[in-house]
């Protein structure tokens, strides 16, 4: 199809791996690009950062520590640098660094008029002054400074013209458009997409290995023990989508290939995907045409309402996942359409409270929303205009559920971080 090319650069740029909550990896990505340019590890560093950055790092484990919150993990990646490694940076820890990264001093400021992911890092180390940006995507460094000097041209620098061409061409896909891609996939974007599920199996099948977090997976996994219907392959697939949640969210040291920023999106998308299609017995054409359905409706839904907001995004990937079980179902155009708007009309308003050990309840719940909305298209059913925030169709619902999240919940946002704040205040 037309702009195929296009899309696979998306598609190559977002999945990629990442070790733990991505806004702490972040977080330790600013930190570690800082130290790289320094070449030396700063005593102390200032923190600019956006609401909810620091609204999703408060209360999720860092891998590799003991430790969470914004500062924390900041002072990992000074101790650590390393920056080529990505949002996988946390994997370089150490004891050694570990103790470094204790000794330093971080003053962390919350920053309003920036977009909602924003870390700025800015430190003084040998002589030398540096800082580094993140903003919009959680590995694209908007800027870097160092001894009053600009850096661009380097691998992980990306220009806001061309983040704006993507999001451009995210904008003016249709589901039409996802289809036919889908269906027409390069060898190379076969591979990816093969990669991501089975990454994200592993993470997930080993959270069932142990009681991590509120063990949601590992408690409803074996509620159905027995699949024998496409229902039960469902609610099974979201107990093991569940699972991966529960132990990255709770430190593991497994990676995750991410969906628009999030770890947990990327297994919500692809997980409950795979797992159907086994029991469907669909081949890996189906399969990972499947999977770049979820993949791709996953990236617009997060364009549409931006990568963190007061909305949740495992609501938003759960809408993905519906899409591609409708498609391995047999529905077409029409059918995901309906799924679309049953989920919109259901569970819009699920907040995001933060990234934390309860984000896999939040991801079992909406998958079995996802479920019902399938079953509910299958038979031609659909919510309809006269219902809320609901659309004429799924791209009017989209647009309407966008605004909400940008509009609407504002204020929802602001007093989300206030009671975490007090909490943790009320608990130090």
């Amino acid at each position: 199809m037309e702009k195929s090319k296009e899309i696979d650069a998306i598609l190559f740029s977002e999945l990629t791996l990442a070790l733990g909550c991505t806004e702490p990896a972040c977080a330790a990505l600013s930190g570690a690009r800082l130290r790289d340019e320094l070449g030396l590890m700063p005593a102390k560093a200032h923190v600019n950062v956006s609401r909810d950055m620091m609204k999703n790092a408060m209360g999720v484990s860092i891998p590799n520590s003991s430790l969470s919150g914004i500062s924390a993990a900041v002072a990992l990646g000074l101790s650590t640098g390393e920056s080529q490694r990505g949002l996988s940076v946390l994997s370089a820890l150490d004891d050694e660094k570990r103790m470094k990264a204790s000794g330093i001093e971080i003053e962390l400021e919350l920053v309003e008029d920036v977009p909602s992911l924003f870390i700025e890092v800015e430190a003084e180390a040998g002589g030398h002054t540096a800082s580094v940006a993140i903003e919009n995507e959680h590995d694209r460094f908007s800027r870097i400074i160092k001894d009053g000097v600009r850096i661009e041209g380097n691998s992980s620098f990306f220009s806001e013209c061309e983040s704006s061409i993507e999001n451009d061409l995210l904008d003016s896909l249709t589901l039409k458009d996802v289809v036919e891609y889908a269906e027409s996939l390069s060898p190379e974007v076969k591979e990816l997409l093969k990669n991501a599920y089975r990454t994200n199996l592993e993470i997930s099948y080993a959270g069932l290995e142990e009681d991590w977090g509120l063990a949601v997976g590992r408690t409803m996994f074996p509620m159905v023990r027995k699949i024998e219907s496409v229902d039960d392959a469902m609610r099974k697939a979201a107990a093991l989508a569940a699972s991966g949640s529960d132990a990255r969210m709770s430190g593991s040291c497994r990676p995750v290939v991410i969906n628009s920023g999030s770890g947990n999106q990327g297994i919500t998308v692809t997980v409950p995907v795979a797992l159907v299609a086994e029991y469907l017995k669909c081949g890996d054409e189906k399969l990972i045409s499947a999977l770049a359905i979820s993949e791709l409706v996953g990236l617009i839904l997060t364009n549409k309402k931006a990568r963190l907001s007061a909305l949740c995004g495992a609501f938003t990937a759960s809408i993905a996942t519906a899409s591609s079980w409708v498609y391995l179902l047999g529905g077409g155009l029409k059918e995901m359409d309906a799924a679309i708007n049953n989920m919109i009309a259901n569970l819009t308003g699920i907040i995001c409270d933060g990234a934390k050990k309860t984000c896999a309840l939040k991801i079992y719940s909406s998958l079995i929303a996802a479920s019902v909305s399938v079953h509910l298209a299958l038979k031609g059913m659909s919510a309809s205009k006269e219902s809320g925030i609901v659309g004429s169709d799924s791209l009017e619902s989209i647009k309407y559920l966008s605004q909400l999240s940008h509009e609407g919940m504002e204020e929802t946002d602001k007093t989300i971080l206030k009671i975490m704040i007090e909490k943790s205040s009320n608990n130090s």
